[in-house]
């Protein structure tokens, strides 16, 4: 399997060098030369497998070359130590993404990527500087997933003051060889200094830089996972029972609720709480390779590029407008052009329809949701849920291919609701924090603060100081 840029086709490399590299030297993005199919014995089967089992077949056809099946047998293994359970909420299901050591999706990728690069850099002597920019939860899971990695160092840029408090803790708290930089700017600042870095002289020459964003294809991949996992459970007909960090405060949802509708037995429909877009990439992914998925939502917040391209066919990238679904306040989302590369614009508008929610639609979901079942969502959850709602009013209406839609439908909790608790406990009341949340909050914040600006990294960077 050879990988492609997004920009010039030619450009083909291994996957150890698309992952290690991070982004192709002419800034484009990483792409497989083709999206493998699972076989008819695995497609039966994504039902009944484990979940490790689900993970080892969807990402060996993109590493194979690299990775012999045995060490990823053990990488998945090792990374994938927790669950994603698919429960119940309402008409609906929430596909949980928080179980863990972060408590938010990050954890799949950022877990997979670090022993993957450890393997792929096992011979050598070179330090490998990972530098990653996040709008909140990927900081944190990478500062997890890297934390005391031999031969490998983390720099997580964050806009200041744009972040939780907890979430500035879980990527600035750690030490050791994780630094972190408060940027005075928004997310799509720090984006703009990561890829400006990838292709700045200076840089390049003396320090050996890689990447842990979406942009890095080796932490999309294993995002693919869960979508397949929980799509072939619907598909059988089942679901997950709660587990102890699920957020659901007081009674039981009314499990009927999906079942007497015979929703489950069907393709199941994801709605997505997109920001940089790399989350929904992975789940096109899984899609392609034959998961039994009839589509997805795109559910963003008021930074809306990507609902307004599937409404007019033209993409206008602009700067980033503060939410408290933080998470999600990107304004130009790399992985876009991933996804144009993939897929035609009339592909992408037939499979993936987009709603953006503000923030007091949010506010009320959270609140709605929880007079209603109990369970508690956290703020990109709630942008999710509720853009569900809008498309169930909407959709007879609509011309759209799934507008008829009849299976089971899945919005992605992305993060426990314990991370931002600052709006949903002024909504709900008091949420229990998972112990690794709670551990988190007791660090001190270690960070330098540097301008938007990319010199101001340069030199941050090539004098040690982060």
């Amino acid at each position: 399997m050879k990988y492609f840029s997004t920009r010039d086709k030619s450009l083909a490399v291994s996957f150890s060098a698309a992952a290690l590299g991070g982004l192709s030297a002419d800034g484009g993005l990483y792409i497989p030369q083709e999206i493998p199919s699972y076989t008819p014995a695995v497609r039966s089967s994504l039902g009944t497998m484990a979940f490790i089992d689900i993970a080892f077949e969807t990402i060996q056809p993109f590493v194979h070359e690299d990775i012999p099946d045995s060490v990823l047998g053990a990488m998945v293994e090792s990374a994938f130590n927790f669950s994603a359970p698919l429960v119940p909420v309402d008409d609906r299901l929430v596909l949980e993404l928080f179980h863990g050591p972060t408590a938010a999706f990050k954890d799949f990728g950022a877990r997979f990527m670090a022993r993957c690069f450890s393997y792929l850099r096992r011979n050598e002597d070179r330090e490998l500087h990972i530098l990653v920019a996040t709008s909140g939860d990927t900081g944190g899971a990478v500062a997890d997933g890297f934390f005391g990695v031999e031969g490998i160092s983390v720099t997580v840029l964050y806009p200041q003051g744009r972040v939780s408090p907890l979430q500035e803790r879980q990527i600035a708290g750690l030490g050791g060889n994780v630094a972190a930089i408060a940027v005075e700017g928004s997310f799509d600042d720090c984006q703009r200094l990561v890829k400006s870095a990838f292709v700045h002289p200076e840089l390049s020459r003396r320090i050996n830089l890689s990447s842990a964003n979406s942009i890095n294809i080796s932490r999309l991949l294993p995002q693919a996972v869960y979508y397949a996992a929980a799509a072939g459970l619907a598909k059988a007909g089942h679901y997950n029972e709660d587990l102890v960090p699920t957020p659901r405060l007081r009674g039981k949802s009314h499990e009927q609720g999906v079942l007497k509708s015979g929703q489950l037995g069907k393709e199941i429909l994801f709605c997505v709480p997109s920001g940089n877009f790399g989350n929904l990439t992975a789940g096109l992914y899984a899609q392609a390779m034959g998961a039994p998925i009839a589509g997805f939502i795109a559910a963003t917040n008021s930074n809306k590029t990507i609902p307004d391209y599937l409404a007019s066919g033209v993409y206008e990238p602009r700067p980033s407008v503060a939410t408290i679904s933080n998470a999600m306040d990107v304004g130009a989302p790399s992985n876009f052009e991933r996804m144009s590369s993939h897929w035609t614009y009339e592909e992408l508008r037939n499979n993936i329809m987009g709603f953006w929610i503000d923030d007091t639609s949010t506010k009320q979901t959270i609140a709605e949701v929880f007079d209603r079942t109990g369970y508690v969502l956290d703020p990109h959850g709630a942008v999710g849920w509720a853009a569900v709602d809008r498309w169930l009013s909407q959709r007879h209406s609509s011309e759209h291919r799934l507008a008829h839609f009849s299976g089971p439908v899945a919005v992605l909790g992305t993060a426990h609701p314990a991370k931002f608790s600052e709006t949903v406990e002024q909504l709900v009341g008091p949420v229990p924090v998972p112990p690794a949340l709670a551990a988190a909050m007791n660090r001190t914040v270690q960070a330098r603060t540097i301008s938007a600006n990319v010199e101001a990294l340069v030199e941050t960077l090539l004098s040690g100081r982060a």
